[in-house]
C-alpha cells in the first residue's frame, strides 16, 4: 500500500464522517466542526491525486500543494468567521440551535 493510496483512503474516511456529522447534528458548532472534518478529508484527498500525479522527476504537483495551503487558510478564516456569528447567536438567543431544530 502506497502514501498516497493511505492518504486517499482516510481522506475518504474523513470525509463520509464529516459529512454525515455536518447533516445529522442538530447543534450548530457540532456542525461547524463536521463541516471541518469533511474540509480536512477533502485536503487529504488533494494531496493524496498530487501526490499520485508525479512527474518524470519524481516530485507532487507543487498546484495541489499550493491549493491545500490556500484552502486551509479560507478555512480558518471560515471557521473564525463562523464562530463569532455562531457566539453572538447563543448570546442574543439563548441557544446555539435553529430555529427549526429546536424543541416544541
Amino acid at each position: 500500500m502506497s502514501v498516497a493510496l493511505l492518504y486517499g483512503l482516510v481522506g475518504v474516511a474523513l470525509a463520509g464522517m464529516g459529512l454525515y456529522t455536518a447533516l445529522a447534528a442538530r447543534h450548530l458548532l457540532r456542525r461547524l466542526l463536521g463541516f471541518n472534518v469533511l474540509g480536512a478529508g477533502v485536503f487529504m484527498l488533494l494531496i493524496a491525486l498530487g501526490a499520485r500525479a508525479t512527474g518524470a522527476a519524481g516530485r507532487a504537483d507543487p498546484v495541489t500543494h499550493a491549493m491545500v495551503l490556500t484552502g486551509i487558510v479560507v478555512a480558518v478564516s471560515a471557521t473564525a468567521l463562523a464562530l463569532a456569528l455562531l457566539r453572538r447567536m447563543h448570546a442574543s438567543e439563548g441557544s446555539a440551535r435553529l430555529p427549526e431544530d429546536r424543541a416544541p
